[in-house]
């Protein structure tokens, strides 16, 4: 028997898809390619890679999900839910040679508490810039350029000093929403020795990084009050998109 009602029942993308389908189609426009990564890393290309000390408080248990090593595993390396998605950005530059422009979306993973604007669970994106001759002017013409496009001409930004153990030097990105100054995203130049450590000559090639929680871009373009809203099985929210 045939359903007349078939095409009433549709489902919806959700709001994080339809995020990362929109800010590729920006990036896509400029040249940059797109790349992912495995959701379960090693300490080597969470933290190492990236030049994080080894008594770096992001590596203490109220931070990362470790987990129990197996006895008969083969690697010597820890195991972990990972971070960031930073890690892509060392596997995609171990098998690319500059230059280099992509971005790296997916889910991460934070031990720690939630509320409105926090979750254990959430995904970010990140994007990688390597050449000759790279600048922060870069890098600020090329985020400007991107806030104006996802969220409109009218969006306030401001850059703020900031550190970061994978860039020198850092800055984090605010945006002007609801009143007040949100923090959503972190950036600045490729550390040196992130470079090297993936056989890039540090001399010769610069680049910028920067990444973003697309939990609280969807807060912001969609007017979510609470990031937790994002991750329930309410149908009243995600019929909307």
């Amino acid at each position: 028997m045939q359903n007349n009602n078939l095409e009433k029942t549709v489902g919806h993308i959700h709001p994080i898809s339809q995020m990362i389908r929109e800010i590729h189609e920006i990036f896509k426009s400029i040249g940059y390619d797109i790349a992912f990564g495995p959701e379960l890393e090693t300490e080597y290309y969470n933290f190492d890679a990236l030049n994080v000390p080894a008594d770096h408080s992001s590596r203490d248990m109220q931070d990362t999900f470790w987990l129990k090593a197996d006895p008969k595993s083969i690697t010597p390396d820890k195991l972990l839910m990972r971070t960031h998605t930073s890690p892509v950005q060392i596997r995609y530059m171990e098998n690319n040679k500059p230059p280099l422009k992509v971005i790296m979306p997916g889910r991460v993973f934070r031990n720690e508490a939630t509320d409105a604007t926090h979750e254990a669970n959430f995904f970010q994106l990140e994007g990688l810039c390597v050449g000759v001759d790279i600048t922060m002017k870069d890098l600020k013409g090329l985020l400007e350029y991107f806030f104006e496009k996802f969220f409109g001409e009218n969006v306030q930004v401001r850059f703020r000093p900031s550190y970061f153990p994978f860039v020198e030097p850092g800055v984090e990105v605010d945006v002007f929403t609801k009143g007040k100054w949100m923090e959503v995203m972190g950036a600045g130049m490729v550390h040196p020795k992130v470079l090297s450590g993936v056989g890039i000559d540090p001399n010769e090639y610069r680049g910028f990084a920067f990444g973003l929680g697309l939990d609280r871009f969807a807060m912001i373009k969609y007017g979510i009050p609470d990031v937790r809203m994002l991750y329930q099985p309410d149908l009243r929210i995600f019929n909307q998109f």
